[in-house]
């Protein structure tokens, strides 16, 4: 199954003015073993890139320490020069010393962040950077607060357009509020895992494009029995996969989504992409809804 189109694919608006469809491409996975080094076959890699923007995608989201660099690097060489509609979001802070997941860490430093965002705009072909994400706020050289003034400078000077937040909590979220705009944030969220859920209620409260990651993930197994019980009939309603109904219900259930699945394969690209189409009833975006609470 994979899904019939039952409506116009919807769109999402970033800072109230760029507008791409509303899933996007995550290139998480077109890298190495543990997100280190390239992804192992090269010229798949680069087919599959030129397959999303053929497929209309508009909005994809990478991150200088995916390799590190080397995705970036992969875009570029798969892209460029982009579509005029094209929206690339990438992300900087994460530091990496080594191919474990142990050897990451993070800097605020603002002259390190600065140089990130050159030379992510260096890599990417570009001469700014339309969403620039902190990737993270767990660094402890610099308060958090510092951290956000320093990319409302960047994009002052025309580094960025826009700015981002990526896994943060409901109350990093309401701080960098108080000191600059914020139009979009990303964090796991998906029929299993909420822990973005109080990020995404401020999200929409605020009107900001919340870009859920891993936004399709249905558990498998033991443990997604409960969630296949609900997930799996209105998949078979829909002549669509539970993957999809999950995406489906990611749109159905926050207006300003922008979920940002990432596949190796043209075939599920396709299928997620299918997804935007999916009408869901109010009923099946609240049974979903009610698979897990959304109290953190």
């Amino acid at each position: 199954m994979s899904g019939q189109p039952q409506g116009p694919a919807p769109t999402t608006t970033i800072g109230g003015e760029l507008t791409v469809d509303a899933i996007g491409y995550g290139a998480m996975q077109l890298t190495g073993p543990k997100v280190w080094g390239d992804y192992p076959d090269h010229d798949k890699a680069i087919a599959l890139l030129r397959e999303v923007v053929a497929q209309g995608v508009t909005y994809i989201d990478t991150a200088d320490v995916y390799g590190p660099h080397s995705n970036e690097e992969l875009i570029r060489e798969a892209l460029h020069p982009y579509p005029d509609n094209l929206v690339i979001a990438t992300k900087g802070g994460f530091v990496r010393g080594g191919p474990e997941y142990s050897d990451m860490s993070a800097v605020g430093n603002k002259q390190y962040l600065r140089q990130a965002a050159y030379m992510s705009m260096r890599r990417l072909g570009l001469d700014h950077i339309d969403l620039y994400y902190l990737h993270t706020p767990t660094m402890t050289d610099v308060p958090f607060e510092q951290i956000v003034e320093t990319l409302a400078g960047m994009r002052q000077d025309g580094l960025i357009r826009h700015i981002g937040l990526s896994n943060v909590n409901a109350e990093h979220l309401q701080t960098a509020l108080t000191i600059t705009d914020i139009a979009a944030v990303t964090v796991q969220y998906n029929v299993a895992i909420r822990n973005g859920a109080a990020v995404r209620q401020i999200a929409e409260d605020k009107g900001i494009v919340f870009s859920p990651y891993h936004p399709g993930t249905v558990p498998g197994g033991p443990d997604g029995e409960p969630f296949h019980a609900v997930i799996h009939p209105i998949a078979q309603q829909h002549n669509a996969t539970p993957q999809q109904i999950a995406l489906a219900w990611q749109l159905h259930r926050t207006p300003g989504c922008l979920p940002i699945p990432g596949t190796t394969s043209v075939e599920h690209l396709k299928e997620n992409l299918a997804a935007g189409a999916i009408q869901l009833t109010q009923a099946e975006v609240d049974a979903t809804t009610g698979l897990s609470p959304e109290d953190s």
